[in-house]
């Protein structure tokens, strides 16, 4: 039998992209873990100091406040998109007229740059002349400070029913809660358009044959629709969770220096790493470090949201 012969073009064709994917992706993630060993600040390199940028981090409130501000963003962020951008997607699909228009003015947030949908959305939470308090006035109710207010969005809501919450149960800051809003209503028109594939690729013969055996609408979306878009739900709640962890543009458009919100309530764990690398201490080793950490709590989630797929149906 004849060998077959290695053929290269195709690596040939590769080659550009694993260029990109080396010099920006590998060879940065590499040099982070080194530096951050190290005494480094933008000056340049110090004296090898091992684990004591990590054992700083474990002793720094400021750290495992910005984590549990991500965590926050993360809790509300995810399920919340999942569920709208399905419900949308399923209205889409129901529509016969002017389809495209209405997947381009969902989709326009996607695309629109993320400092403009900013500084549009701080116009809107401006406590004095901002569209949310003018309409909160509308319906009768008080104005709030949107993007000033450090108390928990639940200890708001409570307080106002007279029930005075424990300081572990206020949930986000009103300030955060508000980034929440605008990171969900930027990422809706995507996940919105990958479940509306999801379902136009659902055969229709599925939901004669239930209609014929007298299946409701309930029943048809559980024994049907959820289970034949569960690689479309498994795809697009790990890509939200990823981009969640990572948001910063908002936070620091909205929010911004210097210390990330009221009280640090908005402070989440890529601004506190671009603060203590790029603010006032410089410290490169200490942003390295945390980093890594926000790496390992991303990769173990994702190898935990892996086990999902089991439950997937391909």
């Amino acid at each position: 039998m004849k060998k077959k012969k290695f053929d290269v073009g195709p690596y040939i064709y590769l080659l550009p992209a694993f260029i990109i994917v080396f010099v920006f992706r590998l060879i940065p993630i590499v040099l982070s873990f080194i530096v951050s060993f190290f005494e480094w600040t933008v000056t340049g390199a110090g004296d090898f100091i091992g684990l004591e940028n990590y054992a700083i981090m474990m002793k720094d409130k400021e750290f495992w406040q910005s984590l549990v501000n991500t965590f926050y963003l993360v809790i509300f962020v995810v399920p919340i998109s999942l569920i709208l951008s399905l419900l949308f997607a399923a209205l889409l699909n129901t529509i016969e007229k002017l389809k495209s228009f209405f997947r381009s003015v969902y989709f326009i947030p996607t695309v629109t740059s993320m400092v403009a949908i900013s500084i549009v959305w701080k116009i809107i939470f401006n406590q004095q002349t901002g569209l949310a308090n003018y309409f909160l006035e509308k319906i009768g109710l008080d104005p709030m400070g949107w993007l000033a207010e450090s108390q928990g969005i639940f200890q708001l809501l409570f307080a106002n029913l007279g029930i005075e919450l424990p300081s572990w149960a206020a949930g986000p800051s009103l300030a955060l809660f508000s980034i929440i809003i605008v990171t969900i209503w930027k990422g809706l028109g995507y996940n919105t358009i990958i479940y509306l594939a999801g379902l136009q690729n659902i055969p229709n013969v599925y939901y004669e044959a239930a209609d014929i055996d007298g299946a409701g609408k309930i029943k048809q979306f559980f024994k049907i629709t959820w289970p034949l878009i569960s690689p479309t739900t498994f795809y697009v709640l790990m890509m939200t969770t990823i981009t969640t962890f990572q948001v910063f543009s908002q936070i620091y458009l909205m929010t911004g220096p210097p210390v990330g919100g009221p009280l640090g309530t908005t402070k989440v764990i890529v601004y506190f790493l671009f603060d203590k690398g790029f603010g006032e201490s410089n410290n490169l080793s200490y942003a390295s470090a945390i980093a890594l950490v926000l790496f390992v709590i991303i990769l173990s989630l994702t190898l935990l949201q892996k086990r999902l797929e089991k439950k997937v149906h391909y």
